[in-house]
């Protein structure tokens, strides 16, 4: 099967066929999903047939390419329809994206707010929906509620005391179907955390694809969303897939719990922001002017690939125009000779990275893409070098101020639609190459002698910017002008874009131009290496032991977190550096971990997954913020709030 690439089975559809088999074969499914590999398999048109033995095959019929039906799957052995092999061949193919909503689809009915209580009376306290506790008592006694350690959390009911008759309505709050969908989402979450990678087997994610299409028909896609990123990097981690990352899999377990644990606890501007949008509004913007800034290759781990195109408006606004698709990194490099969908431009990418347009009927998204609808208008304008307004307008803000700005935007757990740009743009003198344990990057010094790490932000060999960095680590000295995207680290650090041409003519799209040695003002014989490494943490921050457990617990499961026995001394030296809350978040999600209560009897009690995921919780969205304090104190920034 690897000659043949399965089609995209719907969420629901694999969902469905995991219910549907009997307790037994559930057992059996994903040894099923492994026995399945290697199975010889063809397509024809829509379908693609597997060999399941030498006298029954699977079909996967997928008109349009995604298989939207249960019975779009069928088998020839004697057990179908009720085999173990169409909920294999399911959970073996990729997962389709979720079916967009009708744009005339009602939205949800808010439920009518409460009668206030009569005068004297106390308010009924409105039922928690989420069965896990709703802080976490830390070694100092203080709760720290999970929900508030990125933004403070609105309370789902308001005492009528604190109702001003002025006031025209109640804030929004979710439905009891929406609660119900995210309780369902947080108990699939946190059956992950309790059986870990391992565990976690095509039964478990298939709870989590139902969860998950429950949740987006009540209108919560952002939740959804971050179920399916669960699964898909499940699948990757158990596959043994190389891009797989496990700090990625936290981030998303965290996101998941996080949206459903705040559904029930939100309202207003809060609840729509947890809630997320099903597409991506774009908004009427009029006529725009647009100055090229750089194109960079786009190349994601499920195999998509393309560019995408800075510009910047009159204002310094920035906007992108991208064109990404499935095709890898060989459709990055060809795609950006292509030319720009947008309005009547035959301008490719890489010309409008350094050329202008005149734009009228733009439509632009939150995030800043620019929209290619049929009312769009663009013409081939003159560009702007970047030492010409308004494109030099952006290298004027202090790098502190551009850090804290990017921050905002790059926090793991931050509103999808919030907003704002992670580049920072940046006038620097490159000093050498530095080694890192994870291998060698690029020093430079920026303005108020601020040291900045420079790393490629791809090491793919068909890209240029590998090759590039090694090249410009030979040139210390140098003064450039550059664009880099902001890696949240304890030390300033950046991924290179794009540069000034060091002869000083032009500009240099890292990942898709390739810089000589002839280019350089002083080639050297070979790498330059820093005399100095100011830019180095020697005094590692104690955080990481706590951040070791939450990474530990998503692998391997509670159970083996539960096995580390007494950890006073991680503790100890975690208070010593003044972080007292982590000392008591870790002492508290190590206890939950090994905690399991007896009955009368001296059996075993199942273990309390909702208070296990509710400390990890705390503890993940804690190291995060905590770990997003430190970049900016690292960059000069003011304190991020929150």
């Amino acid at each position: 099967m690897t000659a043949v690439q399965l089609p995209p089975v719907a969420p629901e559809v694999t969902a469905t066929l995991v219910e549907d088999l009997s307790p037994r074969l559930r057992k059996r499914l994903d040894a099923a999903v492994t026995k399945l590999g290697p199975r010889p398999a063809h397509r024809d048109g829509d379908t693609v047939t597997i060999a399941v033995d030498d006298e029954s095959e699977l079909r996967l019929h997928a008109p349009g390419g995604v298989v939207a039906t249960a019975d779009a799957i069928t088998c020839g052995c004697l057990l179908a329809p009720a085999c173990v092999h169409r909920a294999a061949a399911a959970c073996a193919a990729p997962m389709a994206d979720p079916a967009p909503e009708p744009a005339d689809r009602p939205a949800e009915p808010a439920p009518e707010p409460a009668p206030e209580p009569a005068p004297g009376t106390d308010s009924a306290p409105t039922a928690d929906p989420t069965p896990a506790a709703a802080s976490v008592p830390t070694s100092t006694g203080t709760p720290v509620s999970a929900s508030t350690s990125t933004s403070t959390a609105t309370p789902a009911s308001v005492p009528s005391s604190s109702v001003t008759p002025d006031s025209a309505a109640s804030p929004e709050v979710a439905s009891p179907a929406q609660r119900g969908a995210a309780d369902a989402l947080w108990s699939a979450g946190a059956a992950v955390l309790e059986a870990g990678v391992d565990g976690a087997g095509a039964v478990t994610q298939a709870a989590l694809l139902r969860a998950a299409h429950t949740a987006r028909l009540r209108q919560l896609p952002r939740p959804a969303g971050a179920a399916l990123s669960v699964v898909t990097l499940l699948r990757a981690a158990r596959a043994g897939d190389p891009s797989y990352r496990t700090a990625e899999l936290v981030t998303a377990l965290a996101e998941l719990l996080g949206t459903a644990h705040r559904v029930g606890r939100t309202s207003g501007a809060e609840l729509a922001a947890v809630r997320g949008r099903a597409r991506r509004p774009y908004s009427p913007d009029g006529a725009l002017r647009l100055y090229g800034l750089f194109t960079e290759p786009v190349v994601t781990d499920s195999g998509h690939g393309g560019v995408r195109t800075w510009v910047a408006g009159s204002d310094g606004r920035l906007c992108t125009v991208g064109d990404v698709a499935p095709g890898g990194v060989g459709r990055a490099l060809g795609v950006a000779d292509r030319a720009v969908r947008l309005g009547d431009s035959a301008l490719t990418h890489r010309e409008l990275g350094r050329a202008g347009l005149a734009v009228s009927g733009a439509t632009v998204s939150p995030d800043g893409r620019l929209g290619a609808g049929k009312g769009v208008k663009a013409v081939t304008a003159r560009g702007a070098a970047w030492t010409e307004l308004p494109l030099a307008a952006l290298w004027e803000p202090p790098a502190s101020e551009q850090a804290a700005r990017a921050l905002r935007s790059t926090s793991r757990y931050a509103d999808p639609d919030g907003g704002g740009s992670d580049l920072l743009f940046l006038d620097v003198e490159l000093l050498g190459a530095v080694r890192e344990s994870g291998g060698t990057c690029l020093l430079a010094l920026c303005e108020g002698g601020i040291p900045v790490r420079l790393t490629a932000a791809d090491d793919d060999p068909a890209l240029a910017h590998r090759d590039n960095l090694t090249l410009l680590a030979a040139a210390p000295g140098t003064r450039l002008r550059i664009i880099g995207r902001l890696v949240p680290a304890a030390h300033p650090r950046l991924t290179l874009l794009a540069c000034s041409h060091p002869t000083g003519e032009g500009t240099v799209d890292l990942g898709l131009d390739r810089l000589r040695r002839a280019d350089l003002p002083d080639p050297a014989a070979s790498v330059h290496l820093a005399p100095h490494q100011s830019g180095d943490s020697g005094a590692q921050s104690p955080l990481y032991l706590l951040e070791r457990r939450v990474e530990q617990t998503v692998p391997a499961g509670r159970a083996a977190l539960g096995l580390l026995g007494d950890v006073t001394a991680e503790t100890r030296r975690i208070s010593r550096a003044g972080l007292h809350t982590a000392a008591g978040l870790l002492t508290a999600l190590c206890a939950s971990a090994a905690q399991r209560d007896r009955d009368h009897f001296g059996r075993l009690l199942p273990a309390d997954t909702d208070g296990f995921a509710m400390y990890w919780l705390t503890a993940a969205r804690y190291t995060a913020a905590v770990s997003e304090s430190l970049c900016a104190a690292a960059w000069g920034a003011p304190r991020l709030a929150g």
